[in-house]
């Protein structure tokens, strides 16, 4: 019984020491998410201290390799004090097998440095020289097929192993750093080219040209149109990722235009010449989504009256946009998550794996950290989906952008309605940019396209809500209209919200939905008072 007694107590502390560490990578993914580009460095030296520390390693480097000589640089480093820190570089004839080995894109890994064969004698010999090494692991990064760098843990005073669970989180750790790593270069390019630019902007005539030709560069004007910062940021990431096969997360409001973005990153790509596969994860119900994504076989089930290509299928070789990824079932998460990871599903129906080449876009407007939190998102999901994720402003935050839009909507629906609108009157244009905007983009086209219909000069006369006080109370009036409705059908149902005629199927909503619209609505089934008599 002790003996039992002390394998349940360990397995306890395994238990929380992996969930410690979850809880670790989950922070350091979190802070790497729109960290300013001048601040990447620091932010890696911290995270490689954290792991440093929290698994019990003597140093943690991190180190870029020159494409052209093949040398070894260290760019960022934590040991812990009285440990030698690394060389600033570690040339080929030092390491030769490492170096092949960095160059496959190969891990490598030892416990003990006097076990390595004979023919890692230069390695041997480098171990020694540095200090004693006694344990070390290194993980490359590929980008493009091409390896940018690695990362190393390292062990001077105990022999220390290497589990396939602690190499994977270790993989993962490394990817959020990769990543970031690989934001800044590209940014540092994107910061030269737009300094080029610039030199050439008194040669044009006007600001608006100007303009219209720096986006030109890469975007189509009628798609993609602002001058604010926030957006000039969105643009910049959005070319750094455009090109390489990497998961892009585009989170923001409703109404943002983030389906924009996902056409214009694979329109952007080496892809382009297929097109763009979009799911809408939140419009599908939950019993055919399963077979919209990955297709099914005849007879798989009632209904399945032939076999059935998903959508993952007809984006092989292309993207494939999935839309409102925070409504995806817990279910189905985790053969997404296999999508992602091993490029492979099966067919309801079948057990022969479809291989398939897709590069994913995902879009929300849910904190799925919170959502990771609360147990309604995985957590490895989360980690795959969130390698690049990019922050899309709402209209409040770029409201210098506003003026831009409206011309190019006038200009779309003069067209569609046979009306010349040569201005918009000041004070219309003032009350534009006083409004919060919390429909963004796609509320102020619903207002431009209702003011087209009703002008019958020159002159845009646009009705538009006085201000964010009038906004939140006909936000608050809409959200007692959803509670006290929903309340209705739940009394109605008897409190059932499942299976025939349950309250979610008269709401039209899914189960998982209604749930979580009762919790944020504070919708709660309260329990009768004793009478009195």
């Amino acid at each position: 019984m002790p003996e039992k007694r002390l394998q349940a107590k360990q397995r306890e502390a395994a238990q929380i020491e992996r969930l410690q560490f979850e809880s670790l990578l989950s922070t350091l993914s979190t802070t790497f998410i729109n960290v300013p580009v001048n601040e990447v460095d620091g932010k890696i030296v911290q995270g490689l201290q954290k792991i440093v520390e929290f698994l019990g390693f003597d140093r943690s480097t991190v180190w870029r390799v020159d494409p052209d000589t093949g040398e070894m640089i260290c760019t960022h480093s934590y040991e812990l004090p009285g440990i030698e820190p690394p060389l600033a570089v570690i040339t080929r004839p030092m390491v030769p097998i490492w170096n092949s080995m960095v160059k496959s894109g190969e891990i490598f890994k030892i416990s003990d440095i006097d076990e390595m064969p004979e023919t890692f004698w230069k390695e041997k010999q480098y171990c020694r020289e540095r200090g004693g090494i006694r344990s070390i692991m290194f993980i490359p990064s590929l980008v493009g097929g091409v390896v940018e760098g690695f990362i190393t843990f390292v062990s001077y005073s105990v022999i220390r192993s290497w589990p396939d669970d602690l190499i994977q989180r270790l993989r993962i750790l490394w990817e959020i750093f990769a990543n970031a790593l690989e934001r800044k270069r590209a940014d540092q390019k994107i910061q030269n080219a737009l300094a080029e630019i610039r030199t050439l902007k008194d040669r044009l005539e006007a600001e608006n040209i100007y303009l219209r030709d720096q986006i030109d560069i890469e975007y189509r004007p009628d798609e993609i149109i602002g001058q604010s910062e926030a957006l000039h940021t969105v643009l910049r990431q959005l070319q750094q990722v455009a090109g390489t096969d990497s998961t892009v997360l585009l989170l923001g409001e409703t109404g943002t235009g983030k389906e924009l973005l996902a056409r214009a990153i694979h329109n952007l790509s080496g892809r382009r010449e297929r097109s763009m596969i979009k799911v809408n994860c939140a419009a599908l119900p939950a019993t055919l989504i399963e077979a919209e994504l990955f297709g099914h076989e005849k007879g798989a089930y009632t209904g399945a009256a032939a076999r059935y290509a998903g959508r993952f299928e007809a984006a092989d070789g292309s993207t494939i946009f999935l839309d409102e990824i925070g409504e995806l079932p817990l279910d189905l998460q985790s053969k997404l998550l296999r999508v992602l990871q091993e490029g492979q599903f099966e067919r309801l129906g079948s057990t022969t794996p479809i291989k398939v080449d897709a590069r994913v876009i995902a879009a929300t407007n849910r904190d799925l950290a919170r959502e990771v939190k609360e147990g309604r998102f995985r957590e490895d999901l989360y980690y795959r989906l969130n390698v690049f994720p990019i922050s899309v402003p709402p209209l409040r935050e770029r409201k210098e952008d506003i003026p831009l839009l409206v011309r190019a909507m006038v200009k779309e629906f003069a067209g569609a309605f046979s009306k010349s609108i040569e201005r918009v009157p000041k004070k219309n244009m003032d009350a534009l940019l006083r409004y919060s905007w919390p429909g963004n983009i796609r509320e102020l086209r619903n207002v431009v396209e209702r003011a087209m219909i009703l002008s019958n000069g020159t002159s845009l006369e646009v009705d538009v809500p006085e201000g964010t006080a009038t906004i939140a109370a006909r936000a608050t009036l809409l959200t007692e209209v959803e509670r006290l409705h929903i309340l209705s059908v739940m009394k109605k149902t008897g409190w059932r919200i499942r299976g025939r005629n349950g309250a979610a199927e008269l709401l039209g909503l899914k189960p998982t939905t209604l749930e979580s619209k009762m919790k944020k609505l504070g919708i709660i089934r309260s329990t009768p008072s004793p009478e009195i008599s």
